[in-house]
């Protein structure tokens, strides 16, 4: 129980993964699943962001002369933050985009009433 609370960033990470995961696996409402991926999403961020700290070290900007790489921590981990978090803007702004559509077309969010509509509109059986 102790390291838990050492690593608890790594943690946080996890059970936010986990939530985001089964919000994705057992939810039926389309928006609901988008909120999944979302706190998936943060889960993911939070873990890179905690691995990619390391305690006593200055982010990467040299103002003071030192050049030593060992003074400064990584700035990967953050670039791929970033790269994320933008990506992840993009993606559920089309996903909203498409929910609309959807709810406009069937007057539902849930996939299995949609599946089926789907299927009496297009006449298969």
């Amino acid at each position: 129980m102790g390291r838990l609370w050492i690593n608890y960033e790594e943690a946080a990470a996890i059970i936010l993964f986990g939530i985001g995961f089964t919000m994705l696996l057992f939810h039926r409402n389309l928006f609901k699943k988008l909120i999944g991926l979302n706190i998936m999403d943060t889960g993911v961020f939070l873990f890179l962001a905690a691995m990619g700290y390391i305690e006593g070290r200055k982010a990467p900007i040299i103002t003071d002369g030192i050049l030593d790489p060992e003074a400064y921590i990584n700035p990967v981990p953050a670039g791929l933050v970033l790269t994320g978090i933008v990506v992840s803007v993009s993606v559920t702004a089309v996903m909203l985009a498409l929910l609309v559509r959807l709810y406009k077309r069937y007057h539902t969010l849930d996939l299995d009433v949609i599946y089926a509509l789907s299927r009496l509109q297009t006449g298969e059986r």
